[in-house]
């Protein structure tokens, strides 16, 4: 009976709660069977409609002849009303299947549920509410402060301390010396239209993205082929440049939504808010966009208090801020945001992990760019085999995308709605060897909260350059070796005349150049006196001649080896991470009366805002002097609680807790033992009051299960609520 029991609870706290968007994820056989499905009954509705035109065009030529038949009008009238009854099925059937594959309805119901929830119990609020607000910033309230500091917390554990990374503290006003080269004053730009006659700025993107999901959720007349063209320009939306993104608002028709006043052409807005630095304003500055450059500038003495080895990692969690063109989608996409970022400094000709084989046998969804150009979906792969078949490009960067599954997992992300998506050409910077996005499916899609980049040298390379400050590493020979050293020397006053402005981008793609790649590029210099270029900044070939560039190969002895590490960096957005674990943790569930819905936040006791509650079953002198000797051992256990000694019922305040994700409620029913609830299984054990702190902390800190405990202590009748 007992092991029945057991059996019974670990079934309920593992079954999937029952949610307005509790979806399965889909696999890729059953995604493409839908595609296909959705094809085939566009076709049928065309071919259908199609019908029905063939014979109204009948029907007005009988009506039109002299003489005809009156039978024979009302047999064609009566023909064309069936094949409208058929099409209007046909329809029916469509409009289904694109619901069931988009699930827009239900996708807002469910957010708005989540969202009132959410503000209603003061996890966040807008800004300056009072004042109306600003688009793009939000306070954090108590629970929502104290699931941000659990998240961190469980960050700095699971990186920082696992890894033995050194934390960094860096400002968040930076010169704008260090951000030119970074790239970002020139770089850091999202493609903005403007409505021609208002002046008021749109994401051109973000434009082009509603309107091809409005026209494949709403449009039922599109052809199987114009539906598939849709989908290819959703699937390649971060891959277009601007002429690309113009051409095809334009080719849509894509007009101003608020006015529907013609739109400019995309053209760059730099995202970073511009300061001056000192009174005079001749010092300018930014707020930082990311924390990474802090780290970056910092590397030198950082390899030194490492003891001048390789590798490291240096981490940093921090404020940064973006102006986005049009914030919208809540948490998701706001002007200042808490950024959590690694550097793991690695030699560039060992990017081999010690610590690998600890992650490679790891399965879950990836979405190479291979699959994507194909308009295939994402689909569960082996780490290990990713790496092996260099879908990865090495081991450390997929060690990194492991430990980032992990992470996310053990928050409380449904493993099932997490993907890895490689990026496409046009989206990686022309000296990345490989970036991938951990993306976390919401109600507002597939949204990009991790992204786990190896960037190679580049940003050390930058940095030397600019400061004069060698940002190298050295590996030391036992004795003295000869070594052939490729040598790429860029004439930059013959490219200035070439290129003009382009110069510097022209200059860096040339020094970007693998060994390989160079020596073609003498040998074709050598045979014919010109060899083009592929720019990826430019986004196009460009001629380079003789005179622009000297590659040799020279011989020399070293004693030691002087090169620049390359860096890998997963980056993560605290923020969006949160929002996407309020989504999945959100669920709702019948009243004992079920006359209601009751709200529940199923968060794991990691992320939980608060631990547990105390709740005296009655209003009596012993039972809240018993409550504070509970409060006062899980205080000295460093749990967090409450005490509820409201007169309402008990159901009620369980009911409460439950809505802010509090996983145990402790009910003081008697002097010397009380009940433990749990959250989701709402089973309760009975445990003695001086037991209590120890019970919670053991589970809290995942060093035991509900089902652990509940195996050593007797299960209890549940006390008659109104649940």
């Amino acid at each position: 009976m007992r092991l029945v029991c057991l059996l019974s609870t670990l079934a309920k706290s593992l079954a999937p709660p029952k949610t307005l968007l509790r979806r399965r994820r889909l696999s890729s056989a059953t995604a493409l069977s839908m595609a296909a499905s959705e094809e085939s009954l566009r076709l049928a509705l065309s071919e259908k409609q199609a019908a029905v035109d063939t014979q109204a065009e009948a029907v007005r030529a009988l009506k039109a002849r002299p003489g005809a038949a009156k039978a024979e009008i009302d047999a064609a009238v009566e023909s064309l009303k069936a094949l409208k009854v058929d099409a209007g099925a046909a329809a029916r059937r469509l409009q289904a299947a694109v619901s069931s594959s988009g699930d827009g309805g239900s996708r807002e119901a469910f957010r708005q549920a989540v969202v009132n929830t959410l503000e209603r119990r003061l996890f966040y609020i807008p800004s300056f509410k009072i004042y109306r607000g600003v688009a793009g910033l939000y306070d954090y309230g108590p629970p929502g402060c104290a699931v941000k500091s659990n998240v961190l917390a469980f960050w700095r554990q699971h990186f920082v301390l696992e890894e033995n990374m050194l934390e960094v503290d860096c400002p968040c006003v930076t010169p704008e010396v260090v951000l030119k080269a970074s790239g970002h004053v020139e770089k850091f730009t999202d493609l903005m239209v403007k409505d021609e006659k208002t002046g008021t700025c749109y994401r051109a993107d973000h434009l082009l993205k509603d309107y091809c999901k409005e026209k494949l959720e709403k449009d039922l007349t599109l052809s199987a082929e114009k539906a598939a063209e849709l989908k290819h320009v959703l699937a390649m939306l971060d891959d277009l440049s601007a002429e690309e993104l113009g051409a095809k608002l334009k080719e849509y028709g894509i007009t101003a939504p608020d006015t529907k006043n013609p739109l400019s052409d995309p053209y760059p807005f730099n995202l970073m808010f511009q300061t001056s630095i000192g009174p005079s304003g001749l010092s300018p500055g930014y707020m930082r966009p990311e924390t990474a450059q802090g780290i970056f500038v910092n590397f030198k003495d950082l390899y030194y208090y490492n003891g001048n080895k390789l590798p490291f990692a240096a981490a940093q969690i921090g404020q940064a801020f973006r102006n986005e063109i049009s914030p919208r989608q809540g948490l998701l996409r706001v002007r200042e945001f808490t950024l959590a970022e690694i550097e793991h400094f690695v030699d560039p000709e060992d990017k081999s992990h010690p610590k690998f084989v600890d992650v490679a046998n790891l399965e879950f969804l990836m979405f190479p760019r291979k699959e994507q150009m194909a308009g295939e979906s994402a689909k569960p792969m082996i780490l290990g085999e990713a790496v092996s078949k260099g879908i990865v490009n090495n081991e450390t960067l997929g060690y990194f995308i492991g430990r980032v599954y992990l992470f996310l997992t053990r928050l409380g992300i449904d493993k099932e709605r997490l993907r890895f998506r490689q990026h496409l050409p046009n989206e990686m910077a022309h000296y990345a060897a490989d970036c991938w996005d951990a993306e976390i499916e919401c109600s507002y899609g597939w949204i990009e909260c991790v992204g786990i980049a190896d960037r190679s040298a580049y940003d050390l390379r930058a940095h030397s350059e600019k400061s004069g400050v060698a940002l190298v590493a050295h590996e030391k020979f036992s004795e003295p070796r000869e070594v052939e050293k490729l040598v790429i020397v860029p004439s930059k006053k013959e490219l200035g005349l070439a290129f003009k402005g382009n110069q510097k981008m022209v200059v860096e793609a040339l020094e970007a150049m693998s060994e390989k790649e160079a020596l073609e590029m003498k040998a074709s210099l050598e045979s014919k006196g010109e060899v083009e270029l592929t720019v990826c900044t430019l986004g196009k070939d460009v001629v380079i001649t003789k005179k622009m560039v000297s590659i040799s190969i020279e011989k020399k002895k070293e004693h030691q080896r002087v090169f620049t590490p390359s860096v890998v960096e997963p980056s993560f957005g605290i923020g969006r991470i949160i929002y996407c674990l309020f989504e999945h943790s959100f669920y709702t569930r019948p009243s004992k009366s079920e006359d209601e819905q009751l709200n529940v936040f199923r968060f794991p006791p990691l992320v939980a805002p608060i631990k547990c509650t105390v709740f005296p079953l009655i209003k009596s002198q012993k039972f809240d002097d018993a409550a504070k000797i509970i409060a006062k051992s899980l205080t000295t256990a460093g749990i967090s609680h409450i005490i509820d000694i409201t007169g309402t019922s008990i159901g009620k305040r369980y009911a409460r807790t439950d809505e802010i994700g509090v996983p145990f409620a402790i009910t003081v029913d008697a002097t010397d033992s009380v009940t433990i609830r749990e959250r989701d299984s709402k089973e309760q054990i009975r445990v003695g009051i001086n037991e209590v702190a120890s019970v919670v902390k053991e589970v809290t800190d995942g060093q035991s299960t509900w089902a652990d405990i509940m195996w050593r202590y007797p299960a209890h009748s549940a006390i008659q609520t109104n649940e």
